[in-house]
């Protein structure tokens, strides 16, 4: 029984990894890449005191900023979507847990 159980909260983890990825590929990339950027373009700018030159170390600091915020962006989306499944399946647990001695009922109720 405790294995059915887990393995139906495993399945609904599993199951909203997967749709926090899909929802992190269709809303997130692009906030990513504007919050990483901004961000920081923002910590080197208070770093350097003022306006920045663009040069080589500049562009590519920037860069790393950028993939970070995609990153963070979807590691968050990824584990609030794991989150939301584990929540699902314990409900869904729940529920089959409630309607259990309706079944066995109804077996014995066939079996006679």
């Amino acid at each position: 029984m405790k294995t059915k159980q887990n393995q139906v909260l495993r399945t609904g983890m599993k199951v909203g990894a997967v749709l926090g990825v899909v929802a992190f590929l269709i809303f997130g990339i692009i906030p990513g890449f504007h919050y990483g950027g901004y961000g920081m373009l923002m910590l080197l700018g208070k770093l350097a005191g003022g306006p920045l030159e663009m040069t080589l170390a500049i562009r590519m600091l920037l860069v790393l900023g950028i993939l970070l915020g995609i990153l963070c962006l979807g590691f968050a989306s990824i584990v609030i979507g794991s989150v939301l499944g584990t929540l699902a399946g314990s409900v869904v647990n729940a529920v089959g847990f409630l309607r259990e001695p309706e079944m066995e009922n109804g077996m014995a109720e066939n079996k006679k």
